[in-house]
């Protein structure tokens, strides 16, 4: 295929040099009706750009292709069979592709460091969850993803299960061995589900990680705003294989998706797959070897330590890493990756990705170059430094990673949608939780709805809390009370 072309912004274009008049949605109708003030903030190319799909873009019976189009040269450019664009984010995507494959009190093998947004697939269509265990690390206090064996034990065990899925790579850039879960699964006849949000950049260079239509899986989830030059929601869902049918997919996809997209996301989902299968290799030759510089260098930084292969892959642990990933274990300097990132960003101006009690990590991609990893390294040298500064940290209770690991007593969807109540968190143990309780980022659950709750998961969020943990979805949100099923 041409992969000069990027239908979506060639629309926009015509639409633009043909003076098109709407008399639709949306009601700022090219940025005329909105506030002066929005538009010095936001600039008026974001309206321009803001126009429907159909009956703006395309006309309203879709006749040029538009869309399509564009979507099948997304999948040319990764070498999938079909696309799907998604602009409700990878949370609405993991969403379908579950629903594609598993309905109403069907078993999936789930990896449990699953991402929030598969728990809420599992709440919202009554799907039975076979939780897979991740690999734990105990003495880093780190989950990556479950392994080969455990997926083809839990398949043994469960032989009704409709499929399975893995979220690989994790936040950390830890992977799976794809290939083997894949072949695990289709020995059982059976689809492989990835949820690799965190892999856009993954196809477009030989020194990644494999990523998934590479390794056998059968849909792939990406987040192209996570590691690509896609803005925030903008997710595509890749398909291969005839153990999901492309119409069943796309007949999910609607049912959850919006009616009213945006060309925006739309456009910036092309002109990145232009931009990939033209300069990709070369980008990421000189984003790979800006990392492995960066690296070094924060290596260098007395109290600090990066995380490489040599800590996350091998036997018993992860199988790849993605060296974009720069995690940084900051136990040296005696406080918290919660303080150091506040400190960052306060002093500094610089965001990290995300933290913990003992890490902090940066994410980088083909955006980054040598002025804005020199922002990091000064600001990360600067804090260590004036580390003392940061001390002493609040203490924080982390048990066993074994400790973490709760029960499943109830689906998923009774939990959340039966009766409850609100108790205080140092009354709920031995309680079956009706909420997830999430530390974000990255956004795995500690406890989902089902799952009956003990001392130490209670303790480790609460404690938590006060150390710096963020828990957004908790209906409190300090975790002083939890919202818990009423058992008969």
């Amino acid at each position: 295929m041409d992969h000069s072309q990027a239908p979506v912004l060639d629309a926009l274009a015509a639409y633009h040099a043909e003076g098109q008049t709407p008399f639709t949605p949306p009601g700022h109708k090219q940025g005329r009706g909105a506030d002066p003030r929005v538009r010095a903030v936001l600039g008026d190319a974001v309206f321009h750009s803001d126009i429907l799909a159909t009956s703006g873009l395309d006309d309203r019976m879709s006749s040029k292709g538009v869309l399509s189009e564009a979507q099948e040269l997304m999948a040319d450019a990764v070498g999938a069979e079909h696309t799907f664009f998604s602009t409700c984010g990878s949370s609405l995507s993991v969403k379908s592709a579950m629903l594609a494959v598993a309905g109403p009190y069907e078993k999936l093998l789930v990896g449990r460091d699953a991402h929030k947004s598969v728990v809420s697939g599992l709440v919202l269509a009554g799907i039975v969850p076979v939780w897979v265990d991740p690999t734990w690390d105990p003495e880093l206090h780190l989950a990556h993803p479950p392994s080969a064996d455990a997926f083809r034990a839990a398949l043994a065990e469960h032989p009704d299960a409709r499929g399975a899925l893995v979220t690989t790579p994790t936040p950390y850039g830890t992977c799976s061995d794809l290939a083997a879960i894949a072949e695990a699964c289709h020995e059982r006849g059976v689809p492989l589900i990835v949820d690799e949000a965190w892999g856009a950049h993954l196809p477009f260079h030989p020194d990644l990680p494999t990523w998934a239509m590479d390794a056998g899986a059968d849909v792939c989830v990406t987040s192209v705003h996570k590691m690509g030059s896609g803005l925030e929601q903008g997710s595509v869902f890749h398909l291969q294989g005839d153990l999901i049918k492309p119409e069943v997919l796309k007949s999910r996809e609607d049912l959850l998706g919006t009616t009213s997209p945006s060309v925006l996301l739309y456009a910036a989902l092309d002109g990145w797959r232009r931009q990939m299968v033209e300069h990709g290799r070369a980008l990421y030759d000189d984003t790979l070897a800006l990392a492995g510089t960066v690296r070094a260098r924060i290596g260098d930084i007395h109290g600090m330590h990066v995380h490489g292969r040599d800590d996350f892959c091998g036997p018993g642990r992860a199988h790849d890493l993605d060296p974009l990933q720069i995690t940084v274990d900051i136990t040296g300097l005696s406080t918290t990756g919660y303080r150091i990132a506040d400190r960052l960003r306060e002093r500094h101006h610089v965001n990290m990705h995300l933290s913990d009690h003992r890490r902090t990590s940066a994410q980088l991609t083909h955006a980054d170059d040598a002025d804005s990893t020199e922002k990091l390294i000064s600001a990360l040298l600067d804090v260590a430094t004036h580390a003392e500064e940061l001390r002493p940290a609040e203490q924080m209770y982390v048990p066993d990673p074994g400790s973490l690991r709760l029960e499943q007593v109830m689906l998923p969807r009774d939990a959340y949608f039966g009766r409850v109540e609100h108790v205080p968190w140092d009354k709920a143990a031995g309680r079956v939780t009706a909420e997830m309780l999430t530390p974000y980022p990255p956004g795995i659950p500690a406890a989902l709805p089902g799952e009956r709750l003990d001392r130490d998961v209670l303790r480790y969020l609460r404690e938590g809390v006060r150390a710096g943990m963020v828990v957004p979805d908790a209906a409190d949100t300090e975790v002083r009370t939890v919202r818990v099923a009423v058992e008969d």
